[in-house]
């Protein structure tokens, strides 16, 4: 944040979770008059950062195809008089001629590039339109320019350096190492899937999950096998209606739906911090796609699992679509990446120092205690038989790579002791009908944080609910009194029940 508010050009690489967009965001919100130009590439993504900021009292708006012309021509007019202190445009908007122009009447502070590793064609999710930025050090000389990914190599990192032409830029690489996930890989049948699926899923008693399927068959067939086993899931797919799409994102985010089975397509801005397993059912393409897949896991900081059900056919299917693949250079690097992958899969080596070292990391430790490879299994998968409920359970804690103990991860909902669930169900409630009314993602009224602190606080005055973590004056003018009169109904009806604490 002070390197961009000292105009330097910026790199940075943080795991999913790591704050990136307060780098961006806050400085923004800090320069009256004048604009943070975000460059991002889902509009969902951006839809869903431009509501929060809305909601936290910060001027805020997005351009893209998603908008009615006129609503466009709006959007331009108010940019102009710098009426925004983040605009929000996509990489196709930003490389048309006409935006470049009208960007120039602009009070522009500085450019922010999201999944700044989308640049490099050594990254793993190279887009064409992203290199169409290189022409803002042309256009816009005195702006400094600030990169942010979760996944990036140290050839990439120098590569996006290179290609958005940094000019001696700071740089900010945080560590790699993500001790509260546990990596736990299993190489499986068409059988034993399934099996080993509905057995995680039952073991998981709180919090969400995420289900990764590499086709939208797979996708499709997979929530209908979760439900057919009384397990309520939904999907998500780029195949599906874009509003059908976008009430599932939201009924699992607002936890209507614990389980969501996704492509690929699922997740890039996802704003969760509750996750506490993401299973992949089949090989990712690299060690870079399912890093930062499997990083949406445990962003609160509490034990989560990060589950790679793979099959040998999955390798074979890579390796016939690498042979698709026309330009010899982009070939050469994705047989690199499969060979990787592969490695990770197959190996018998610690599964976070395999990934940290990929990244140009080399921690100075040699065993994490958080992984399948270092002797870190959940229950379900070492058990044949269907995995008892955590009530009848000893629960027992694990250590993490620094020899801290952490509780289970069916242990969660108890920890901390004095939340009371029926409290925290009572203020979902709140919060779905809430965010319903206002047509947004539950977590943009409210994160899981602020729900929890609340929980344990009870505050009894605006005043107090200021104190709690996630509330500022903005959340307390729009919902204060509405929390407070939800905490006093809840306790009403636990005492008419006889069971308030």
């Amino acid at each position: 944040m002070r390197s961009l508010l000292a105009g330097r050009d910026t790199c940075v690489v943080m795991p999913t979770g790591g704050g990136k967009s307060l780098c961006y965001q806050l400085p923004g919100a800090m320069q009256p008059e004048k604009t943070v130009i975000v460059v991002s590439p889902l509009i969902a993504l951006m839809q869903d950062q431009v509501a929060q900021l809305t909601q936290m009292g910060i001027p805020a708006a997005l351009l893209n195809s998603s908008l009615a012309s006129g609503e466009q021509s709006q959007v331009m007019r108010k940019a102009r008089a710098g009426a925004y202190r983040l605009l929000y445009l996509s990489p196709e908007r930003l490389a048309r001629e006409d935006t470049l122009e009208w960007l120039q009447d602009i009070p522009i502070s500085l450019f922010a590039i999201d999944e700044a590793h989308c640049i490099s064609e050594w990254g793993h999710e190279f887009r064409p339109e992203y290199r169409q930025l290189s022409r803002l050090r042309v256009n816009f000389p005195d702006r400094p320019i600030a990169a942010f990914t979760a996944s990036a190599t140290q050839r990439v990192r120098h590569d996006i350096i290179h290609q958005l032409q940094l000019r001696d830029p700071h740089k900010y690489i945080a560590s790699f190492h993500r001790p509260n996930l546990r990596y736990v890989v299993r190489c499986c049948d068409g059988r034993s899937q399934p099996d080993l699926l509905i057995r995680a899923l039952r073991s998981y008693e709180d919090g969400n999950i995420i289900v990764y399927a590499p086709t939208i068959a797979k996708v499709e067939a997979t929530a209908e096998f979760l439900c057919g086993k009384g397990i309520p899931a939904i999907p998500y797919h780029g195949q599906m209606d874009a509003g059908e799409r976008r009430l599932n994102q939201e009924r699992w985010m607002s936890d209507d739906v614990r389980v969501l089975v996704g492509t690929i397509a699922f997740g890039l801005g996802i704003n969760k911090a509750a996750v506490r397993a993401v299973i992949h059912l089949s090989l990712p393409k690299s060690i870079e796609q399912y890093y930062q897949e499997a990083g949406r896991a445990g962003r609160d900081g509490l034990p989560a699992d990060c589950v790679l059900l793979w099959q040998k056919r999955d390798a074979g299917l890579l390796a016939h679509f690498i042979e698709q693949v026309s330009d010899a250079a982009e070939k050469q690097r994705a047989w690199q990446r499969y060979h990787e992958i592969r490695g990770f899969a197959e190996s018998s080596r610690c599964r976070h120092l395999q990934i940290c070292r990929h990244f140009g990391e080399t921690p100075k430790w040699k065993t994490c205690d958080a992984c399948d490879v270092c002797g870190s299994e959940p229950d379900w998968l070492a058990a044949p038989e269907e995995v008892e409920t955590a009530a009848l359970r000893k629960l027992k804690s694990r250590p993490t790579s620094k020899g801290r103990p952490i509780q289970p991860l069916r242990a969660q909902k108890d920890a901390p002791a004095e939340v009371d669930p029926g409290l925290r169900e009572f203020l979902r409630e709140w919060r779905r009908e809430t965010a319903k009314q206002q047509k947004v993602p539950a977590f943009v009224v409210m994160h899981d944080t602020t729900l929890d602190e609340i929980c344990r606080y009870r505050p009894g005055s605006i005043a107090a609910l200021l104190q709690i973590s996630g509330i500022g004056e903005r959340k307390a003018v729009l919902y204060g009194e509405k929390i407070l009169a939800a905490l006093r109904q809840f306790r009403v009806q636990a005492r008419a029940a006889g069971t308030d604490h």
